[in-house]
């Protein structure tokens, strides 16, 4: 499941190699194209985690672990994680995947844009061929690009399992291929990289894409949180729905399969103050 909230991917901004900082375990790189790999910092285990992809504010005390959209700056003194949505479309860049990115973009037998049948406004990008699959990482390596000049030390790149909602014209191996190239561009820009979802995949994504850490949505709803664990070990972190919860929340930190790192958020991911808001951590 992906989340609701979801803001526009960045625009490019001069990219920047940025080493760690030398508190938390560091892990060495793979390298991507003309630049060097360089060293990366982990999110920190067992970390309090806020989940502001609908709005960016103030995190609570006691929290000492973010994920903003890329558009987003980092929260001042935290480890922050970016946002980016690697496989599909953002709903306000449509005319610019139609009009001068179409060829990127999967369509049907018809010649149709096949789009996500949850969120209408995103087309599925075309990672059917290496060529297709450089062309789409080179673009959104630049939302990367943009996540390490501002500031974060990791990224977490959404739909993955954008596959499953192709129709047949898209298979894991693509889709595992095209993140192998995201994975190499972040590391090299000094940052993490985590899986977003797809627990089917967490085997294959640590071994052949390079996925440092995991990020689930409901793994306690839907009893997959130790297919994460299993692979990631303590470098799972998870987020769980208000409105779909399976038990209490209660329930679900005394799970001794939950993440340490599990938050509750309201499904829209809203900021303080508005409806709906809601936050709390195991």
């Amino acid at each position: 499941m992906t989340s609701p909230a979801r803001a526009l991917t960045g625009t490019a901004l001069a990219a920047l190699a940025l080493v760690a900082c030398a508190a938390g375990p560091l892990a060495p790189s793979s390298q991507a194209g003309d630049v060097s790999a360089t060293a990366f910092e982990l999110p920190p285990v067992g970390a309090a985690l806020d989940y502001q992809l609908g709005a960016a504010y103030t995190p609570p005390q006691g929290v000492t672990l973010v994920t903003r959209d890329s558009t987003a700056s980092p929260a001042a003194g935290l480890y922050n994680i970016c946002y980016v949505n690697g496989f599909q479309s953002q709903p306000a860049d449509r005319d610019v995947w139609l009009n001068q990115r179409g060829h990127l973009v999967l369509k049907d037998s018809s010649g149709k844009p096949i789009i996500d049948p949850n969120w209408p406004d995103e087309f599925l990008l075309d990672t059917s061929t290496a060529a297709k699959r450089t062309e789409l990482a080179s673009i959104i390596g630049r939302t990367i690009d943009q996540c390490a000049a501002k500031g974060f030390k990791a990224v977490e790149v959404d739909n993955l399992d954008s596959y499953l909602r192709s129709r047949g014209r898209l298979s894991v191996n693509n889709n595992l291929a095209y993140a192998k190239l995201l994975a190499d561009r972040t590391h090299a820009r000094g940052l993490a990289i985590g899986q977003k979802n797809s627990a089917e995949q967490a085997a294959r994504g640590r071994a052949e894409v390079g996925f440092d850490f995991a990020v689930s949505e409901e793994c306690h709803r839907w009893e997959e949180c130790s297919s994460y664990s299993d692979v990631y070990d303590s470098h799972v972190m998870d987020i769980e729905y208000t409105d779909d919860l399976r038990g209490t929340f209660e329930d679900v930190c005394d799970d001794p399969d939950t993440p340490a790192t599990t938050t509750l958020r309201d499904r829209y991911l809203v900021g303080p103050g508005q409806s709906g808001y809601a936050f709390d951590h195991c």
